[in-house]
Order: structure tokens, then sequence, then C-alpha cells
């Protein structure tokens, strides 16, 4: 059997990793082993964060309207439980942006609520 010289594939393969690179400093972009070792670690801390980013967003949106709910004297649990006993399908993300922009439209629907 002929020799495989690994020039082609194992460059491309290199490359791949390489590209992911862009931006590491010194020889963690230079050579393939650390290159490599680092881009399979920010790969995987990547992965973790955009699973914290939702859980970190939705504790972000509990606070927002637990605070627009205690300056009308309620609770945000109350609050909640009132708005799924009326039957106001209004996700926390919006009620959050409602709460933060436009406060008497907060209030208003606190008020049906109620």
């Amino acid at each position: 059997m002929a020799r495989v010289r690994r020039g082609f594939k194992a460059r491309r393969r290199r490359n791949k990793v390489r590209k992911l690179a862009k931006g590491f400093h010194f020889d963690r972009s230079r050579h393939y082993c650390w290159t490599a070792e680092t881009v399979k670690r920010a790969l995987h801390y990547a992965y973790i964060s955009r699973r914290l980013l939702k859980r970190d967003m939705r504790k972000l949106w509990i606070i927002r309207i637990g605070a627009a709910v205690r300056i009308l004297d309620s609770s945000y649990s109350k609050f909640m439980h009132a708005l799924k006993n009326k039957g106001i399908n209004i996700n926390r993300k919006m009620l959050a942006e409602i709460a933060a922009t436009d406060f008497n439209g907060f209030k208003a629907i606190f008020n049906q609520v109620k």
C-alpha cells in the first residue's frame, strides 16, 4: 500500500479549529494542541452560559414584576396567582417590560386582576 500523507485533510481539520480560535492571545492561537484545548473549553462554557442566561433573565423578570407589584401594595406570588385565576395569559417577559417602561399600563393590568 502506498504511504498516505495527511496534508490536506489534517490541515482542513486544524484550520477549522484555528478559525474558532480567532482573537485568542499568543500560543493559544498559534499552536494547534493548545488551540484545540482552549476552543473545546470555550465551546463548553458557551453552551453552559446559554442556559445560565435563560435562568438569569427569568430572575430579572421576576424581580422587576415583584418591585412593581410591591409599589402597588401586594406581593409577586399573589399577583401571579390572581393573573392565572383571571385567565390573563401574559408571560413574565412581557409583564416585566410593561412594568419597566409603562407603569400606568402595568397598574391597569393590576387593577383588572384585583
